[in-house]
């Protein structure tokens, strides 16, 4: 196994972000945290001990981390080129060569990166396989959409911040009655609607923790 995760992975960009997950179950059997244990043990502290030290001098990478990890989950276990991680699997491949997945790799690094910026933790099933080859139509089908309840619940209390549309549809179309998420705080929902229009203005970047 190369060095490089970019040498398998060949396109496309972190879940089992939480105890229950879309990506819990994998092709071939199901993930669990141990699953290194014997093979290579300091897997975890190798990939926190890069991840510390990449977050150290830019705290903006942690949220590049789970950004990447939530598309590699949907989008056929594929990850983009990202020298972090590459660090990351250099400093395996070292330690216990053809091991550890890309894709576990970067479950791991969502989680510490996320913890070192000041949020949750969450135990990391693993035993991700790293796919070789990318289907646009299957990742269009399976990645969840930007307002489904699952994107929501993974945004909350966590890190990065959200453009304008990617919420929009709560603001003026929730239901697809020209009405707003009645759910919303309204005083809230006018502050949010005063920089988020009913068009234009997409990269309006919002901090909605």
């Amino acid at each position: 196994m190369a060095n490089k995760c970019m040498s398998i992975l060949l396109v496309l960009p972190i879940l089992a972000f939480a105890p229950a997950s879309h990506c819990r179950r994998m092709s071939g059997g199901y993930l669990y945290p141990q699953f290194y244990h014997f093979s290579c043990q300091r897997a975890q502290d190798i990939v926190n001990s890069v991840v510390a030290k990449a977050v150290a001098q830019e705290v903006r990478i942690a949220a590049s981390l789970l950004w990447l990890h939530f598309h590699d989950c949907f989008v056929k276990k594929l990850s983009s080129r990202f020298e972090v991680i590459d660090e990351i699997k250099s400093a395996l491949e070292k330690e216990c060569p053809n091991t550890v997945s890309c894709a576990d790799i970067l479950a791991l690094a969502a989680r510490d990166s996320t913890v070192l910026a000041g949020g949750p933790s969450w135990e990391v099933p693993l035993g991700r396989r790293d796919s070789r080859k990318a289907s646009l139509s299957v990742s269009n089908n399976d990645i969840p959409a930007l307002n489904e309840t699952f994107v929501t619940i993974l945004n909350n209390h966590t890190i990065g911040n959200a453009r304008c549309t990617g919420f929009r549809q709560r603001l003026y179309n929730q239901s697809g009655n020209s009405q707003p998420d009645f759910t919303l705080d309204q005083s809230y929902a006018y502050r949010l609607r005063s920089s988020c229009p009913s068009s234009g203005m997409d990269d309006n970047l919002f901090s909605l923790d």
